[in-house]
């Protein structure tokens, strides 16, 4: 077991099965929260700042990824990093039933409890650690990921402003 990732949760201090059962719990909330708010979004309860926040097609995509693969894209997605909100807010928005959802959705939990509980986030630290070696090292890393998050927010804004036919 790595306590590495564990005490990036504050869960190191736990038992190992503990602490991927918090964190399956924790998973599992997010995505059930994450299909329903789809559902809402689908019924049109819900506000449409929300759909928005999806621009650029990344819901259209996601819709077009579930209808291509069926359910068996929701578990894949819980062993990327990014395309899972958008899959499970997509499985929502096209109304996959609840029963097949949940199904299809829970080894798609563990994976992702079993992963975040012995490598997710501890080998991410890792890697950010080694490249920056000092603290001077991470707030240049931090700088970057901010000019990067800029720039494609940035451009996301210039092309929705222009005409269709651009």
């Amino acid at each position: 077991m790595n306590s590495d990732g564990l005490a990036a949760y504050g869960l190191q201090d736990f038992p190992f099965a503990a602490a991927v059962a918090i964190l399956f719990g924790i998973v599992l909330l997010r995505a059930q929260g994450t299909y329903w708010l789809g559902r809402a979004i689908a019924a049109g309860t819900a506000r449409a700042g929300v759909a928005r926040r999806f621009e650029e097609g990344r819901l259209d995509r996601g819709i077009s990824f579930l209808r291509r693969w069926g359910p068996a894209a929701v578990p894949f997605s819980f062993l990327t990093i990014g395309f899972q909100t958008v899959i499970n807010l997509s499985a929502g928005v096209i109304r996959m039933p609840w029963p097949v959802y949940t199904l299809v959705m829970i080894p798609g939990c563990v994976a992702w409890a079993f992963i975040y509980a012995t490598i997710g986030l501890a080998a991410f630290l890792a890697v950010v650690g080694a490249a920056a070696g000092s603290p001077w090292g991470v707030a240049v890393l931090v700088v970057l990921l901010a000019a990067v998050a800029l720039l494609i927010r940035s451009r996301r804004r210039r092309r929705a402003s222009q005409p269709a036919g651009d």
